[in-house]
């Protein structure tokens, strides 16, 4: 009788296992060779096509500026130009994976720095183009040359670009060829692949385990998401609606419902549902724009008034842009802002503006009756007393004499007085008409007004060389008159008056604390004089309307000039300081926008 060995369950699967392991050993030891060659195989085949999604997604960068510049320049909407903004970005990460790629190919190594430069001149291109499309600074015939230069760049660009995909598929056709024969080399490579898809189907099932807690974590973040909007939609009164045009159906965001005064899905909505809460007088122009959506894709801002339920008006601003899906389909999205308190704030500002012209207009009035009706009674005064010969003189008491005298020294103040006031309304009433003027000029202009009082005092004024700025002339003349008036004025008794006025460009990023930063620079101007100087607590009292550091016996004058002054820069957007120094001296300093 044969034996014939007797194997339970157990023991018959622990040989089969047993078996299995050494099947998997011996073939794995015979395919472990084969899978170096063939992994090193597969990183040169992937080196290549990385290569090639760099160059795409290069140029992909560079499309999405030009489409952004594009944008830009038809529409002068900033929104268009962030494809353009990030596009560098773009362009750099994929240059530096381009180096990284190539710097074993000398070939493609000089072929990247060539179409690396040709971008550079693109973005160059791209610059010139915005630059002079501007309307500030807008000039046709550099934009069509700007235009058609970068169109031949791009082109040019393409050619590179297509010259290296060219020489990466040659490499890629011999290395393919290489890897086939490499795959051809063992049969038991099927059985290798057969092994390593057993190995990527586990690593699949712990890389399906990962992503679904990945994938919890983002539905957690977007529910988040989805909350901060509703929040910041209630915060900032505004809400969100999709409109299928193909479906006709629309949908509300939760706010859209508050904003009617009504609660979150309290009705289904429909455009004649919607209408029936616009307010009667806005009902018409709503259901045309409603017809213009439907014939022309598109809703430009368009204002409204709503009645919510409470019955309460609100002020609406609707508009909308078409998005098409992949599936084609044809959304409409849309956004309602509440604007009633910016309309009810817009009503007190042109109530206040009513206000501001009447006080306008009697500020009119009063520069009527200070340049005529004032004025006449002071000449009738001034040639009265002028009338009064040294015989009348002669013939009066001294107390007579002396009210005389003070009668005419009240009458020249106050004629003084009246020409000042009515040189500070001017400078705030009068047709600001800026000019492209010569600062030179204008201050050539100023020193021959002041020519007497120059000589007497026998001065020494220095000047650099001034801009050219837009200006309104006749107050820039008078500001240099007051200035340099000032300086002469309060120069010191036993000291020959010195006054140096200098002038530089500037930046307004080197004073953040003084100057506006959305205009870039500045002429700088100051005035710098050897007086009697004052106090530096008074640097800014000084500019104040009637404020006099000294009495009117010692100095005279109505506290007006330096007032004018700060009023004329104002008027150019500028501004001025003071800075002294008690028996040393004064500078003023003047910041005009370039």
């Amino acid at each position: 009788m044969k034996w014939m060995p007797n194997f339970n369950s157990s023991g018959s699967l622990r040989v089969i296992f047993i078996i299995a392991i050494f099947i998997l050993l011996f073939l794995s030891s015979i395919a472990y060779r084969h899978n170096q060659d063939l992994n090193d195989s597969s990183k040169l085949v992937m080196h290549t096509y990385e290569i090639n999604i760099q160059l795409e997604q290069l140029m992909s960068a560079i499309k999405d500026a030009e489409t952004g510049q594009r944008g830009y320049m038809i529409t002068r909407n900033s929104r268009f130009l962030t494809p353009y903004l990030f596009s560098r970005d773009k362009v750099n990460t994929s240059f530096i994976a381009l180096k990284k790629l190539t710097e074993n190919n000398p070939e493609q190594k000089k072929n990247l720095k060539k179409l690396f430069k040709l971008i550079l001149q693109r973005y160059v291109s791209f610059e010139n183009c915005l630059k002079y499309s501007d309307p500030k600074t807008y000039d046709k015939r550099k934009l069509d040359n700007h235009m058609f230069g970068g169109r031949i760049l791009m082109e040019n660009i393409r050619f590179q670009a297509n010259e290296m995909n060219d020489i990466e598929k040659q490499i890629l056709e011999e290395r393919l060829k290489k890897y086939d024969e490499e795959i051809s080399l063992s049969p038991f490579f099927s059985i290798s692949l057969f092994l390593a898809a057993l190995i990527f189907i586990l690593l699949a099932y712990r890389q399906i385990s990962r992503d679904l807690e990945s994938l919890k974590s983002y539905n957690k973040k977007l529910l988040i998401s989805s909350r901060l909007m509703a929040e910041s939609e209630i915060i900032g009164k505004f809400s969100t609606w999709q409109w299928d045009l193909d479906a006709d159906k629309i949908d509300y965001s939760d706010n859209q419902y508050r904003l009617l005064g009504l609660e979150p899905k309290s009705f289904i909505p429909t455009k004649e549902i919607f209408l029936e809460f616009v307010h009667p007088e806005d009902r018409s122009a709503i259901e045309k724009s409603i017809q213009g959506i439907i014939d022309n894709k598109r809703l430009p801002f368009i204002y409204y008034k709503v009645i919510r339920r409470d019955k309460q008006v609100r002020h609406f601003k609707s508009t909308g842009k078409l998005l098409i899906d992949n599936q084609g389909s044809k959304i409409l999205l849309g956004i309602n802002f509440d604007i009633t308190d910016e309309h009810l704030l817009n009503i007190k500002l042109q109530e206040r503006n009513n206000e501001l012209e009447k006080s306008n207009q009697e500020l009119a009035s009063f520069n009527h009756v200070a340049s005529h009706d004032l004025q006449e009674p002071l000449r009738k005064i001034q040639t009265f007393i002028s009338r009064v010969s040294d015989a009348d003189r002669a013939v009066i008491s001294d107390s007579a004499k002396e009210y005389i005298t003070k009668i005419e020294a009240s009458a020249k103040r106050m004629r003084v007085l009246i020409d000042d006031l009515l040189l500070f309304s001017r400078t705030n009433t009068t047709k600001k008409e800026f000019i492209k003027s010569d600062l030179n000029h204008l201050f050539e202009n100023a020193i021959a007004e002041l020519a007497e009082v120059i000589e007497d005092q026998k001065a020494k004024i220095t000047v650099s060389k001034l801009p050219k700025l837009s200006v309104i002339p006749y107050q820039i003349e008078q500001l240099f008159i007051n200035l340099i008036g000032n300086s002469l004025k309060y120069s010191q008794p036993d000291l020959q008056p010195e006054i140096n006025i200098e002038s530089e460009k500037v930046l307004s990023a080197d004073y953040p604390e003084l100057l506006d930063q959305s205009i870039t620079k500045y002429h700088k101007i100051t005035f710098k004089d050897n007086g009697m100087g004052f106090d530096p607590q008074f640097k800014e009292t000084i500019f104040v309307l009637f404020q006099r550091l000294h009495s009117k016996t010692d100095y005279p004058g109505t506290g007006i000039g330096l007032s004018i002054c700060k009023k004329i820069v104002e008027n150019h957007k500028g501004y001025i300081i003071a800075d002294s120094s008690i028996n040393i001296g004064t500078i003023f300093t003047v910041y005009l926008p370039k």
